[in-house]
């Protein structure tokens, strides 16, 4: 039986080796309860080689699933509210934030919610030309607003409503492009109705497989501008709530507990125990966030020894430089049908060959141009860009990224092979 291409809709992609299949777990912010975590942890230990994959939107992967295990795990993740309608294909990807733990964080994490809830299984957005994705982020200084189809930062309100600037039609891949400030001191209760403009824009005048920022080079920011903002956006009604937020917030850095995992792999036991970690320290809430690493929020009242007594207990001591490196890594090769590198291996290399000084710089490698590692906002990126015939077969050959005074870091150094890769970042 052939799986249909429609359940990419459903967060499953076909990996590399023909057979199995990966899931993607779509989770708001990153956010996901103790309980939900847990379950992740099963179905991984089960059915996924006992490896979670954490990506860096957020989100979860579960890779080596055969067909027939495809719906008894999405079964399993949909028992514990794990729905994952538009983690792949053609329709609003997962909404991250990567500021949970900044000044207003409760209003972020509202908003990011909101945006995913009205989003996922709405059945007017799920044929865009391609993945569509948006970000909620406290600053720009983390510059992820710029790669986002649609983000949103807080700005300055006169009315004490909130208000946020929009960027629009950013992205990374083969052809980088940042976002640009579409609009300032929009209310926040007419985000979702400027969303869903822009998305009919999008739909209506882009070709597949094509992403935003292709229709924004065709037509001109300003023409774009005038499509979706020539009339008044709808501010949508607003009740009270009693959800409120689900992550504490820390009141101090000294609150936050971050379990560093290496190249987004997290083993299913690894996870379980920071699950219990959460339970009973961090008001049962975690977050992966965009480096790949899984941070938590002591409530009040926790003992922070003991919580970071449980965290060297179960693994996440960081003792070295490589549990304690920032190194974004994609799966490349290892399990992606595009992947022309194994991701992992080469960063697990360009650690051991720079020790304690990898830790001076923050790293990523994507396996291949797509760049879904982001190497381009890391201060040093690499990206498999080609393969190469030499005498042992087809060979991965590199760029290097550094950055610098541009929005994106940019190529130092190009179609290096691996002997020469390890040669260039002892350089830096």
């Amino acid at each position: 039986m052939t799986l249909d291409k429609n359940l990419r809709l459903e967060g499953i992609y076909p990996q590399r080796q023909k057979e199995f299949f990966m899931q993607r777990v779509k989770l708001p912010a990153g956010i996901i309860s103790a309980d939900q975590a847990l379950k992740v942890a099963q179905l991984a230990g089960r059915y996924a080689r006992g490896v979670a994959h954490l990506t860096t939107r957020g989100s979860i992967e579960l890779h080596w699933l055969t067909e027939a295990e495809l719906p008894v795990v999405a079964a399993q993740l949909a028992q514990v509210g794990l729905y994952n309608r538009g983690a792949c294909g053609g329709a609003v990807r997962g909404v991250i934030c990567g500021s949970l733990g900044a000044a207003g964080a409760p209003a972020l994490e509202a908003l990011v919610r909101k945006i995913h809830r009205h989003f996922t299984g709405n059945p007017r957005f799920e044929k865009l030309p391609k993945k569509f994705k948006i970000g909620v982020e406290a600053d720009t200084t983390s510059k992820r607003h710029l790669i986002q189809d649609l983000a949103f930062v807080p700005a300055v309100s006169d009315d004490g409503g909130a208000r946020y600037d929009v960027y629009a039609a950013g992205g990374l891949g083969r052809e980088p492009q940042p976002g640009f400030l579409l609009a300032q001191g929009v209310a926040g209760d007419a985000l979702i109705p400027l969303i869903e403009r822009v998305l009919v824009e999008y739909e209506a005048n882009t070709p597949p497989p094509k992403r935003l920022k292709h229709l924004v080079r065709q037509i001109g920011q300003e023409e774009f501008r005038r499509r979706v903002l020539g009339e008044a956006l709808e501010e949508l009604p607003t009740a009270p709530t009693l959800t409120g937020s689900l992550v504490p917030v820390p009141a101090a850095d000294e609150d936050r507990l971050e379990a560093y995992v290496f190249a987004g792999e997290l083993a299913a036991e690894g996870l379980a125990a920071l699950a219990e970690i959460a339970g009973r320290f961090c008001g049962g809430m975690l977050m992966i966030t965009g480096n790949q690493t899984v941070e938590m929020h002591l409530v009040q009242g926790s003992d922070r020894a003991e919580a970071l007594k449980a965290l060297a207990d179960a693994g996440f001591a960081a003792e070295n430089a490589a549990g304690r490196v920032v190194f974004r890594v994609c799966p490349g090769n290892h399990e992606c049908i595009m992947g022309l590198a194994p991701t992992r291996d080469v960063a697990a290399a360009v650690v051991a060959e720079l020790g304690e000084g990898a830790l001076q710089l923050s790293w990523a490698i994507s396996g291949c141009p797509n760049c879904c590692a982001q190497p381009q906002l890391a201060q040093a990126g690499i990206v498999a860009s080609r393969l190469v015939n030499d005498q042992a077969g087809k060979a991965p050959h590199f760029d290097l990224y550094r950055a610098g005074a541009g929005e994106f870091a940019e190529p130092v150094r190009q179609g290096l092979n691996l002997t020469e890769l390890l040669a260039a970042v002892k350089e830096i």
